[in-house]
């Protein structure tokens, strides 16, 4: 009878044959991680956006490193030390051996491929696995026989080896196990972050054997200064990444269910979480609108899987309806206020202040303000978007709006939607200053404290 251990075969009454096997798969471990730390072989990125670029970047430091991105305008600038999404200086690259490129031929001399490709979802909330595909097929024809493929992209469970090895294995035409080796590490990266930067925070591993999880935990363990955690399966090193942003999203959509309900009963919904959190147990959460790529999508990754499954979540999609309804119950908010200081709402105009997913950083993809801003132009506002870090140029590619570089008159209504560094200064008198009689302030990340002798209708999520 045949047994099988990591893509290796033996017969039961052939234990030697297993044990020297297995001595030799170690050494081909040993020699590959060897080779990388002697810069004999390199390591290759695929996907160099917020995910991609600081983990090549950091593991330059350590090993040859050759950074790959389908964008050739991307790569340009990063050729010039220019990171596009504007998250690091140029100095984040000295000291780098890295090689930036479009070629996928300059892929076929590495040996250990990383892949950090979005992982968006369709217009209908359903898993969009293209740009993983592409890259799959992407190292699956220059894939070579000792050679390893780690994916960070959030997936679902099972989808790297359901979806991901089957593309590699027909495009290089070599087994799993017995010519190369497969892990998943999900990404941690926090954009905006300079406190948890990727090196400071401990990092999930995982590999199809205990040698691929031995080599992959080896290669991280050199840049990452928190430790790695190995993973027994790559299935729950999965399911481990995508549930840390579903709880996220739930204990939000909680918080933004209890501000909707506040607000019926006239009481700040800050200053309950403040009285709340005198308890030692009392989670830190806030209500806000949720967007960007990973705790607004991901949890309709694993939806999708459990669908497919046959099982309907019940919590998981109560919490995604609540975040994905409140632009609409913002924009509803604004209209109230407008109408009830006796202005007509398709008259106003209205600022709206940061269209980034976060905090500090120039990310516009899945931006819940931009669903704001069609809300409020359902009810005929005028509307006008500034940001200070966002590209106007990606802003009309992406959600055919135009991106002011500055406020240009006076408002009726200021909402400010995103909490950048540069907005905290403000006070009341700037307000003022930018709008017309009976003003009002919106301030959904409750950044401000507005008094009523300001002469600013003030409201706060």
């Amino acid at each position: 009878m045949w047994w099988r251990n990591g893509g290796l075969y033996w017969t039961r009454n052939k234990q030697s044959r297993k044990h020297k096997l297995n001595r030799n798969y170690l050494n081909k471990t040993n020699s590959l991680l060897n080779a990388l730390q002697q810069k004999e072989k390199q390591i290759a990125v695929i996907g160099l956006g917020y995910v991609g670029l600081p983990l090549a970047l950091a593991l330059a430091r350590q090993f040859r490193v050759v950074g790959f991105d389908n964008n050739a305008g991307r790569v340009a600038m990063l050729q010039q030390n220019e990171d596009p999404s504007r998250q690091l200086q140029a100095d984040a690259f000295t000291g780098t051996d890295i090689f930036f490129t479009a070629n996928p031929d300059d892929l076929k001399h590495a040996h250990f491929f990383i892949v950090a490709v979005p992982t968006p979802v369709d217009d209908y909330k359903v898993p969009n696995l293209k740009p993983l595909q592409r890259a799959s097929e992407t190292i699956g024809r220059v894939l070579k026989p000792g050679d390893y493929v780690v994916y960070e992209s959030t997936v679902y469970p099972g989808c790297t080896e359901e979806d991901c090895l089957p593309i590699l294995e027909h495009e290089s035409g070599l087994t799993l196990g017995r010519e190369f080796k497969l892990g998943y590490s999900p990404e941690r990266i926090n954009p905006g972050d300079k406190v948890r930067t990727l090196t400071d925070i401990r990092k999930v591993v995982s590999g199809s054997d205990g040698d691929a999880t031995q080599t992959i935990a080896a290669v991280y363990s050199s840049i990452i200064q928190a430790g790695v955690y190995t993973a027994p399966s790559i299935k729950v090193a999965e399911a481990a990444k995508v549930i840390e942003n579903v709880q996220r999203d739930l204990n939000i959509s909680l918080m933004n269910e209890l501000a909707i309900i506040f607000d019926k009963m006239g009481i700040d919904t800050q200053e309950v979480l403040n009285a709340a959190s005198t308890k030692w147990n009392f989670l830190p959460f806030t209500p806000g609108l949720v967007g960007g790529h990973c705790i607004g999508i991901d949890p309709y990754y694993l939806l999708y899987k459990a669908r497919q499954l046959g099982y309907e979540p019940q919590v998981i999609n109560s919490g995604r309806r609540v975040n994905d309804g409140m632009p609409a119950f913002v924009a509803t908010k604004l209209v109230q206020l407008l109408l009830q200081v006796g202005k007509n709402p398709a008259q106003t105009k209205v600022l709206v202040m940061g269209l980034a997913f976060k905090e500090n950083i120039a990310d516009i993809r899945n931006s819940k303000v931009a669903d704001l801003v069609r809300e409020l132009m359902k009810y005929a506002v005028n509307v006008h978007i500034v940001d200070p870090l966002a590209s106007p140029n990606e802003v009309a590619h992406e959600y055919n709006m135009s991106l002011m570089e500055k406020p240009v008159g006076q408002y009726d209504a200021v909402i400010v939607a995103v909490s950048h560094d540069s907005y905290r200064a403000f006070d009341a008198a700037y307000f003022r200053s930018l709008m017309s009689e009976s003003p009002i302030l919106l301030d959904l990340k409750g950044m401000y404290t507005v008094q009523k002798s300001a002469g600013i209708e003030y409201w706060r999520l």
